[in-house]
């Protein structure tokens, strides 16, 4: 078999491996929670539940640039073996769980920082293999196959997750480690490095600026989504504004020290490539409205929809996955043509379009009634994974063949960086615009209805007065929210008021008009999003088949000149 396949098949694994974990414990989360003896609703525990989700992805998202740098310096595959073994031995730790409580949370939290690690290491040097190892004319089609598992693993995650946490919630864990040692025996057998190697000096106060930069920065968008004191967001907290501010000076700091220095970890002057910026601009674009939907999807179908229509709330994880497969099949559908397509007539109008479809999507999203028909939902979901798969590939192409031969490691996780991060920004934009949609009606609804339905007035009013919050996240954990929020007041209700208020039509019809408040605004924001990285792929486009591209070795001066940038030679 040419090397050139053998790198695609073992990068396609390992991005497939990486981004499942990315999103397995999303939907596995109750049954992990209950397996190791916590509530992660408690007031206490909120913690936990922040980080067992964005863990992972705030760790990818600090190291990838780093780790890309030090593919360039010390060999990409050598970097990607590495973090092969990093995250198998991490998948077997987490798998082999054997604490309860506390000391398993953290055991779990730990591990899962660990196993970001490896994926780092992975998504970092997976693209510049490829690069290196598939000529020009092919760039498009190898890249959007490993796209494909790139962005499929996350919601093929939902899936593995749902089925394999409520038979045991190890498996979760274990199913990666088969695929993980096998992928690590193949990589150190088979892969080799076959691009260029700059020998360079560590770039160590850029590294430590930059992680202490964006980690402060990230955890700040974490916890600002959580209540503090009497508002319903922790945005006004003295801790989120330390963390933004403070991480925004440090990021700041950190290019004043990366213009100085001689062997960058990032590659500012790359920043001059026009094709190279906006790509990655509507990149973190995409990423802002494609990152934040996932949550979205999955708090309508297990809060609202698929209680409607029969399903009980412990049955609603595994069914929010199985029902946003149309989603998965547009872009295991979309991304590998598109990447064909644009290897023969150039990135522009693959990038542009799927931008735009997208947006078209988003808006048929809100405009769609909260109780819709099944059959218009899935089309809709298709026509977005749609969307998204024809931007994915020619965007990967686009902004890696852009690259000299020996910034692509660096360039790579320059990419992954801005993609991870806008996945936990989009994150806490969506809640909390959902939170403020939210905050505007659910009190008041709320208590309404627990009034007429025999709760106490003294009660009726503190559970009303609960952050919105609690209420999203026992929806997107598979939890009875109303079961959650009243607890041990159910006990003094009549049984069959009890009984109506835990239904399954209750909290699904309570929260149906203030939920499409916080949607709309969610929505909205994608809209935007996807219509500014339509704009930003339309300039960023080469518009042409590969003769038209810049040669893959090119010297470095050539492709951040301003005539690289706007002459015909960068076209």
């Amino acid at each position: 078999m040419p090397y050139k396949w053998i790198a695609l098949s073992n990068t396609t694994l390992g991005l497939l491996m990486a981004t499942i974990n990315s999103s397995i414990v999303l939907i596995a989360l109750p049954d992990i929670f209950r397996g190791i003896g916590i509530d992660p609703l408690a007031p206490g525990n909120t913690g936990y539940l922040l980080w067992m989700i964005m863990g992972f992805l705030v760790v990818t998202a600090v190291l990838v640039v780093g780790f890309g740098r030090l593919g360039d310096m010390y060999g990409r595959v050598r970097m990607y073996n590495l973090g092969f073994v990093v995250f198998t031995v991490a998948s077997v730790f987490l798998a082999v769980t054997w604490q309860s409580g506390d000391a398993a949370a953290l055991w779990l939290i730990g591990w899962r920082v660990v196993q970001g690690v490896g994926g780092a290491f992975v998504m970092a040097n997976s693209s510049a293999i490829l690069t290196d190892a598939f000529p020009v004319q092919q760039r498009g089609l190898a890249l959007g196959i490993n796209g494909v598992a790139a962005i499929a693993g996350s919601f093929l995650g939902l899936v593995i997750g749902g089925l394999l946490g409520p038979v045991n919630w190890h498996l979760v864990f274990l199913v990666s480690v088969p695929f993980g040692a096998f992928g690590t025996v193949w990589a150190y057998l088979k892969l080799r490095d076959t691009g260029e190697r700059r020998p360079a000096r560590m770039d160590w106060w850029g590294n430590l600026s930059f992680a202490v930069g964006l980690i402060a920065l990230l955890v700040g968008i974490t916890y600002g989504i959580q209540p503090y004191g009497d508002d319903v967001m922790g945005w006004a907290s003295p801790l989120v504004l330390t963390c933004i501010l403070g991480g925004l000076v440090v990021l700041v700091a950190f290019v004043l020290i990366e213009r100085r220095v001689a062997a960058p970890l990032f590659a500012i002057e790359l920043f001059r490539n026009r094709r190279f910026t906006l790509g990655n601009v509507a990149n973190l674009l995409a990423s802002l409205g494609r990152g934040g939907l996932q949550f979205v999807l999955i708090i309508w179908l297990q809060g609202i929809w698929l209680p409607q229509h029969g399903y009980g709330f412990e049955e609603t994880p595994l069914w929010a996955g199985i029902y946003m497969l149309p989603l998965t099949v547009g872009f295991l559908v979309a991304a590998p043509v598109s990447g064909i397509l644009s290897d023969r007539f150039g990135a522009r109008w693959f990038a542009t379009g799927g931008m735009l479809l997208s947006a078209v999507s988003f808006l048929l999203l809100e405009a769609l009634p909260i109780d819709f028909g099944y059959p218009a939902f899935a089309a809709v979901l298709l026509l977005n994974g749609l969307g998204m798969g024809l931007f994915t590939s020619p965007n990967r192409a686009d902004v890696m063949n852009s690259l000299p031969a020996d910034a692509r490691g660096a360039g790579a996780g320059m990419t992954a960086t801005f993609q991870n991060s806008a996945m936990v920004l989009s994150i806490g934009f969506f809640f909390s615009l959902m939170i403020v949609g939210l905050s505007q009606n659910l009190p008041g609804v709320l208590e309404q209805g627990l009034l007429q339905h025999g709760v106490p007035a003294a009660d009726a009013s503190r559970v009303a007065e609960l952050p919105p919050v609690g209420v999203l996240f026992a929806a997107f954990l598979g939890y009875n929210p109303v079961q959650q929020l009243l607890g041990g007041v159910l006990t003094t209700l009549p049984p069959d008021q009890a009984a109506f208020l835990t239904g399954r039509s209750f909290f699904p019809e309570l929260i149906s008009g203030p939920f499409a408040d916080g949607l709309a605004a969610a929505f909205w924001f994608a809209v935007a999003t996807c219509l500014v990285a339509a704009v930003a792929s339309w300039f960023a486009g080469d518009g042409g088949g590969p003769r038209n591209r810049p040669p893959s070795r090119a010297r470095p001066a050539e492709l951040v000149s301003p005539s690289a940038s706007t002459g015909s030679r960068a076209r």
